[in-house]
């Protein structure tokens, strides 16, 4: 599976570049929404982790620039997990919601491989 992990932190994207490619996954990294998007055109990847709020270019503005040519699950990440939800998540056009920190780095990777499989087999209907 190739992964994009866009984000602003440098130890959100080691982390879950590592995690990753721990499980055989190509990562692309990103640290911000205009760089991911220009690696998103790039490397059509199967899955995205986005962080919500970056410079240059945030989740929900990269959201709205892929806006109906999505191919891919997105997972939508914000360490303001008061303000975002699953529900909200949703709206903005993401697949699924997680709040920063991650507690279990390989569940956060087991459950990402789950949406994409999802995803693949929704797909191939």
């Amino acid at each position: 599976m190739k992964v994009l992990i866009i984000d602003d932190e440098p130890l959100i994207r080691r982390s879950l570049m590592r995690a990753f490619e721990s499980r055989g996954h190509q990562v692309f990294l990103a640290e911000n929404g205009l760089t991911g998007y220009e690696a998103w055109l790039r490397e059509n990847p199967n899955l995205i982790f986005l962080d919500m709020l970056m410079p240059v270019l945030a989740g929900p503005e990269f959201l709205q620039k892929i806006g109906n040519n999505k191919n891919c699950p997105v997972i939508l990440m914000s360490a303001f997990s008061g303000q975002y939800d699953h529900k909200k998540a949703q709206e903005m056009g993401a697949d699924q919601f997680m709040a920063k920190p991650f507690n279990d780095i390989f569940a956060v990777v087991e459950m990402a491989e789950r949406l994409e499989q999802t995803e693949q087999k929704i797909s191939s209907s």
